[in-house]
């Protein structure tokens, strides 16, 4: 992960906690996200969801309900973390789409 990346992601609060080869992984408060870093190293937005008693439980949907599932845990997401989660999907998709902007602004110049 770039400086710059970085630095758009901690204007957003969201920080960096793990980076791999391809993939990174980023939080804020309980929730976190999983990046996919492509060949052209523009990252893409993995699975979202929040750090529970039973470990990572990412949000999915069951007829019409959401749920945050773990290994051995499935338990209905209340809506405040319902909440939370799409707060910071919409925070990180918000910030990687602004560094993408000024990378496509300094390729202009």
């Amino acid at each position: 992960m770039t400086a710059e990346l970085a630095a758009r992601l901690s204007s957003f609060r969201i920080q960096l906690l793990s980076e791999g080869k391809e993939f990174s992984i980023v939080a804020r408060e309980n929730c976190f996200a999983l990046l996919h870093t492509a060949q052209d190293g523009v990252p893409g937005i993995g699975s979202s969801g929040m750090m529970t008693a039973n470990g990572l439980a990412y949000l999915v949907w069951r007829d019409g309900e959401p749920r945050l599932v773990a290994k051995g845990s499935d338990l209905r997401a209340p809506p405040a973390d319902v909440e939370a989660i799409r707060s910071f999907s919409e925070d990180l998709k918000a910030a990687l789409k602004r560094w993408e902007e000024g990378l496509a602004a300094d390729e202009r110049r």
